[in-house]
C-alpha cells in the first residue's frame, strides 16, 4: 500500500485545510524503530481516508524533554514557536502517536495560548473502529499478548481502556501484568531519564518491567509510546532476545486491517 502524506505547507498551496494535524514527534521522525510506528499509523489514516497533514521539516520538538529536565525557559521558547506555526495554519485538532507530546500539547500548551483538541492515536483508532471507518480481523492474533501503560497516557491522562479495547478485539489471549493501569510500573524513559545514565541501584527499571511482561508468557508486548517501545525492546534483548515482540498499538491494528 502506497502511503500518502502531505505537509501543511503543500496543502495550504492548494487551499486545503485538513481536519487534523498529525504531530509525528521527535522519535517518530528520527528513530528508525519509531518510524515504523509512524508508517503504521499513516497506513491506518489512509485506509480510513482521514483528512490530515504533517508539519514535515517545520515540526520541531514539543519541548517536553526541556520541560522535564527543568529548563522552563527553553521549553517556553520551543512551545511558543510551535504555537505560532500551528496557529498560522489554523490548526484546531491534533493527533499524535507519542504520549509525551500528547500530554504537553493537551495540558501545557494552553497556558501559552496553544488551544487544540488533542488525541492520542489509541483513542483515535478505537473511534475509527467503532464508527466502522476501518475494519480489522477479529481475533487475528493467536499469541498471548499483554499491554504496558505509558505513564503520560495512563496516570497522566487517564487513558487506560482504549488500547485494551483494541487489543481485546484482536486477540482472545490478552493477559494483564500484575502491575497495570494506575499501578503500572514506568518503563524508565519518562522525565527525560531516557537521555541520561541511570542512578545507582539494584536494577534497571526497564529490565524489571520487561521481566514482568515476560512472566505473563506473552509473545507480544504492546504499548502506545515510542519511548516505552525502545525501553522494553532493550529489556527483551537483555533478558532473552527473541522471547517476545514489542509492538505499538498502531502496528497491531495496521497488520490486522482487512
Amino acid at each position: 500500500m502506497q502511503l500518502e502524506v502531505k505537509t501543511m505547507a503543500e496543502l495550504l498551496e492548494k487551499n486545503i485545510t485538513p481536519n487534523f494535524l498529525y504531530w509525528v514527534g521527535s522519535a517518530g521522525s528520527f528513530d528508525d524503530r519509531a518510524k515504523k510506528i509512524t508508517r503504521a499509523f499513516v497506513k491506518i489514516l489512509n485506509y480510513a481516508d482521514v483528512s490530515f497533514g504533517v508539519l514535515g521539516v517545520e515540526e520541531s520538538t514539543s519541548g517536553d524533554v526541556a520541560k522535564r529536565a527543568g529548563n522552563e525557559f527553553l521549553f517556553q521558547m520551543q512551545a511558543l514557536a510551535n504555537i505560532e506555526l500551528m496557529n498560522s495554519y489554523n490548526i484546531k485538532k491534533i493527533i499524535t502517536t507519542c504520549p509525551h507530546s500528547y500530554n504537553i500539547l493537551k495540558n501545557e500548551y494552553p497556558d501559552l495560548g496553544g488551544n487544540y483538541e488533542v488525541y492520542h492515536h489509541s483513542e483515535f483508532v478505537l473511534d475509527l473502529i467503532e464508527s466502522k471507518k476501518i475494519t480489522i480481523s477479529q481475533n487475528s492474533i493467536d499469541e498471548v499478548i499483554t499491554y504496558h501503560d505509558p505513564c503520560y497516557l495512563g496516570r497522566g491522562n487517564n487513558i487506560y481502556n482504549q488500547p485494551r479495547e483494541i487489543i481485546k478485539r484482536l486477540s482472545k489471549n490478552f493477559i494483564e501484568m500484575p502491575r497495570n493501569k494506575r499501578n503500572s510500573l514506568c518503563c524508565g524513559a519518562g522525565g527525560a531519564q531516557m537521555f541520561k545514565e541511570a542512578e545507582k541501584g539494584s536494577a534497571e527499571i526497564n529490565i524489571v518491567r520487561t521481566q514482568e511482561a515476560l512472566d505473563t508468557k506473552s509473545k507480544i508486548i504492546v504499548t502506545g509510546c515510542p519511548f516505552c517501545n525502545t525501553m522494553i525492546t532493550d529489556g527483551v534483548k537483555n533478558i532473552n532476545e527473541g522471547a517476545a515482540l514489542v509492538k505499538d498499538i498502531a502496528e497491531v491494528v495496521a497488520e490486522s486491517l482487512i
